[in-house]
């Protein structure tokens, strides 16, 4: 589960990475945005397959925020809220990129392990 839940991570920031780069609200970006937003989702959905002494840790909060903000960009972005798609989607990035952070120099994780250890 942890590769599944890493493989999704990695295409989500790199979806995003491009998004960053691309012009705003034209086909690549719509088309990067739902694969970036999938992507994350999944992400999500899988950190629940993973788990430290057979339960949920307190990080698994972080996976129901990004779950919640999905909802709440696509909801603002069908409804013209660009401004508040724009803050939801950015804070979902911000969110990846603060976990894959942790999950890299925190000692003990799994990518702590393989860059380190």
């Amino acid at each position: 589960m942890l590769v599944i839940h890493l493989a999704f991570s990695l295409l989500a920031l790199a979806a995003i990475l491009a998004i960053l780069l691309l012009p705003k609200g034209r086909g690549a970006h719509r088309w990067l945005g739902r694969l970036a937003a999938a992507a994350l989702a999944l992400s999500a959905l899988s950190s629940f397959g993973i788990q430290a002494r057979g339960h949920l840790s307190w990080l698994h909060v972080l996976s129901v925020v990004t779950l919640v903000n999905l909802a709440w960009a696509v909801w603002a972005i069908r409804r013209g809220r660009v401004a508040v798609h724009r803050r939801a989607m950015l804070a979902g990035a911000g969110g990846l990129f603060v976990a894959g952070l942790f999950a890299t120099f925190a000692p003990g994780r799994y990518l702590y392990g393989v860059f380190f250890g």
